[in-house]
């Protein structure tokens, strides 16, 4: 694909600014500021900001309790996403969604399931909507090595062959279910060799590559949009953090983590950029700075904003003809 100096500016932003966005979460999570459970998906940028590139508006995606990155770069404002993650009224969901659940359906981008796997299921009414509207457009669900394990994701992606739905399901692999390694989980070193059971091309590609991240998606979202049915993804890449804050960690050596860490996606791509001249070491360093400032903004809105009230606590929560079920 042919990418502008823009478009490379843009996407480099977009990893910054995830990484940023996600190391805050981490601080103020440990300070105690924010509630409930959070997982991070640092180390994973390239995936979240190469996906989120060659969607368009009105596509579908899904993503997993990792990809607060996904969320940024559909353009849920980074105030309403903080706010959400601290519980409080002005947050996309109104607080309700926090760290695992938030997403915007005006930006027909869907919150994780609670169960994982069963949106390896849902995903198809979305893409079989748009096949039946006949719109162009495709559904993405974004979900992890453990979740391809799940019957849900089989039934799933035979669904979607079967009808030939434009579904695009994508594995970040990151080797670990919680805290069970791969070699643990299954007897394949090639997950997406497992859509060819059902007639489903399947591409493993190297999920910390932005630039590979970017022709995967291109190809499978192309086929997709002209009818050819669903695509299976796997991206190998690897989780900075425990499987989530607070996790001691203890299944994985530090000789692992540092293998990885060397491999980080943002400081491979900016070693591209430099290497090409597109950018000067200045304007990488300007965009994180940008980026903090940006996440600042982020975090003093949150933090001044309202708690919810509580009549509202049943609000959105049910639905019925009449609308939200109130207390």
């Amino acid at each position: 694909m042919t990418l502008t100096n823009n478009d490379l500016r843009k996407l480099l932003e977009d990893m910054i600014y995830i990484r940023t966005f996600e190391d805050r979460l981490r601080i103020n999570f440990a300070a105690g500021a924010i509630p409930g459970f959070v997982h991070l998906g640092i180390g994973q940028e390239a995936i979240m900001a190469g996906i989120c590139f060659n969607l368009q508006d009105d596509d579908t995606i899904g993503a997993s309790h990792r990809e607060h990155g996904v969320l940024l770069c559909r353009g849920i404002g980074g105030d309403k996403l903080m706010a959400e993650l601290y519980g409080k009224r002005t947050g996309i969901c109104k607080g309700k969604g926090g760290s695992m659940h938030a997403g915007d359906l005006e930006k027909s981008t869907l919150g994780c399931n609670g169960i994982l796997g069963s949106a390896q299921t849902i995903i198809n009414g979305f893409s079989f909507a748009h096949k039946f509207r006949k719109d162009g457009k495709l559904a993405v669900t974004v979900f992890g090595d453990g979740a391809s394990n799940r019957g849900e994701f089989h039934e799933g992606l035979n669904f979607a062959s079967i009808w030939n739905l434009p579904t695009i399901y994508f594995i970040c692999n990151n080797g670990y279910a919680i805290s069970v390694p791969k070699s643990k989980q299954n007897k394949v070193d090639d997950l997406s060799a497992r859509g060819a059971a059902y007639g489903v091309p399947g591409i493993q590609i190297d999920g910390n590559d932005i630039f590979a991240v970017l022709e995967a998606t291109e190809e499978a979202f192309k086929r997709a949009r002209a009818g050819g049915g669903p695509t299976l993804i796997e991206a190998k890449t690897y989780r900075w953090r425990g499987h989530f804050e607070g996790d001691p960690d203890i299944y994985r050596d530090q000789e692992e983590k540092d293998f990885w860490m060397a491999k980080c996606p943002i400081r491979r791509f900016e070693k591209y950029l430099l290497d090409h001249e597109v950018m000067t070491q200045a304007e990488i360093d300007g965009i994180w700075k940008s980026a903090s400032d940006r996440v600042d903004g982020h975090q003093k809105f949150a933090e001044e904003s309202p708690w919810p009230d509580r009549d509202d606590l049943l609000r959105d929560v049910y639905y019925c003809d009449e609308g939200s079920v109130q207390a």
